[in-house]
């Protein structure tokens, strides 16, 4: 029986030392927050009145870099319009772009996720961005890039910074 306590409570602390690894992000600055899987996320710029959307990094850019930026756009428009029009718009346009598939995605707020491949200084990179609907007028864009298989290789993070997404 003492044997089964050590194990539980060992089983406790490797759970609990996990769960501490995940940081709400939360800031005067913004009207949302989300949790940082690690404190190898970190913060690089929040809002200002130059820029109006928040950073942040997995180390550096090259392993993984996010953008947090809040679109106002027309009644009804879908998550999956604003994907469209990105794609057709902006994301195309990249060096060595090749379009990857549109998913559904379900979290605190649902939308889709599109996924892409580009080339930047001669690197095969990778794009995701996550189009969350908060209403019939506010879509949330959070667009993570990075080397492509050490963006890959974090896909469980970025899914939970998407899926813990909500606003205050």
């Amino acid at each position: 029986m003492p044997r089964i306590a050590v194990m539980a409570l060992v089983l406790l602390c490797v759970m609990g030392s996990a769960a501490l690894g995940q940081i709400l992000y939360t800031s005067d600055k913004v009207d949302y927050s989300f949790e940082l899987p690690s404190t190898t996320w970190r913060v690089i710029s929040e809002p200002d009145p130059a820029h109006e959307h928040s950073e942040f990094v997995y180390g550096d850019r090259l392993e993984g870099y996010l953008q947090v930026r809040k679109e106002v756009v027309e009644a009804d428009t879908t998550a999956s319009d604003v994907a469209r029009r990105d794609l057709d718009q902006k994301l195309r346009f990249l060096p060595g772009f090749v379009e990857g598939k549109q998913d559904p995605f379900k979290g605190r707020l649902d939308g889709v996720t599109v996924s892409y491949e580009f080339v930047k200084t001669g690197k095969p990179m990778m794009g995701r961005v996550y189009y969350l609907q908060a209403d019939n007028r506010t879509i949330y864009a959070l667009r993570f890039s990075g080397l492509r298989d050490k963006l890959n290789r974090i896909r469980n993070q970025t899914d939970l910074m998407a899926r813990t997404f909500k606003i205050k």
